[in-house]
C-alpha cells in the first residue's frame, strides 16, 4: 500500500472522526482496495467491495467529506472486513 492510501485509511478510522478528507482521496483508496464504484442518483455512489454492496454519499457543496460521511464510510469498510489491522496483514 502506498503511504498516501495508508494515511487516508488511518484518517478514516481515527477517533474522533476526521473532517478534512477529500472525496477524490477516498475514491482512489476504494479503487486501490478493489472496489467497483459507480455513480448513482444525485450525490449517491454505489460501491461493491469484497462482495459487500453499499451506498455512499459524495460531499454536496465541497470536495471535503463531513464527519458524518466519514463515519458512514467507516461502517461500510468495517462491514467489508477492511480495517487498519486487516489491511496491514495483507
Amino acid at each position: 500500500m502506498s503511504q498516501k492510501h495508508k494515511r487516508v485509511l488511518c484518517a478514516i478510522f481515527q477517533e474522533p472522526s476526521s473532517s478534512n478528507i477529500h472525496w477524490r482521496e477516498i475514491e482512489s483508496l476504494l479503487h486501490h482496495l478493489g472496489a467497483v464504484v459507480q455513480s448513482s442518483h444525485g450525490a449517491r455512489v454505489h460501491v461493491v467491495l469484497k462482495g459487500t454492496e453499499g451506498i455512499l454519499h459524495r460531499p454536496h457543496h465541497s470536495s471535503v467529506c463531513s464527519k458524518h460521511e466519514i463515519r458512514e464510510l467507516r461502517k461500510y469498510l468495517t462491514s467489508a472486513n477492511i480495517s487498519l489491522s486487516t489491511y496491514d496483514a495483507e
